[in-house]
């Protein structure tokens, strides 16, 4: 049985964390939606202003995914909660565990910070993970629609 190890990312980390964020794009098919550098990845999860952390899994010593995450807080509970921003696991170690032990890791982090919720997001037609999130208990929210703002219309919106 191989060895699966949670650790808390460091500066260090940053080019392998911009690499699984690449791969994790061409898996979406958004790869050309990364804009993100490294000098970019060290300073917004490094820097000292930085609320948002990382981990990483290995598998025997060898890194095979990722997860970065932050605190969110909602009204309703009067609670922090975590939000999971991407996790990512290499192709040829799905299946071997890291995945769970990813969400496992966080949920520990935000049972023991006691926060209210634990959520992510998934695309719609990603049904592997879609599987994998409601055999571990994960519901979906499909009553609250996602809404963004960025780029242009967000320069222009802050701006008029």
């Amino acid at each position: 049985m191989s060895a699966i190890e949670i650790r808390q990312a460091t500066i260090e980390d940053s080019a392998l964390i911009l690499r699984f964020v690449t791969e994790l794009a061409i898996y979406e098919k958004a790869e050309h939606e990364v804009l993100a550098t490294e000098p970019d990845i060290r300073e917004s999860l490094f820097g000292p202003d930085s609320t948002t952390y990382a981990v990483i899994c290995n598998i025997d010593n060898k890194p095979v995914g990722f997860a970065v995450y932050f605190f969110n807080y909602s009204t309703w509970l009067g609670k922090h909660g975590l939000y999971l921003e991407d996790l990512y696991v290499s192709p040829e170690y799905r299946g071997a565990g890291a995945g769970k032990a990813l969400l496992k890791h966080l949920a520990k982090i935000a049972v023991s910070r006691n926060c209210g919720r634990f959520e992510w997001s998934v695309l719609d037609w990603n049904e592997p993970a879609i599987r994998f999130y409601q055999s571990i208990g994960a519901k979906s929210q499909d009553e609250w629609v996602g809404y963004r703002l960025a780029g242009n219309a967000l320069e222009e919106f802050a701006n008029c």
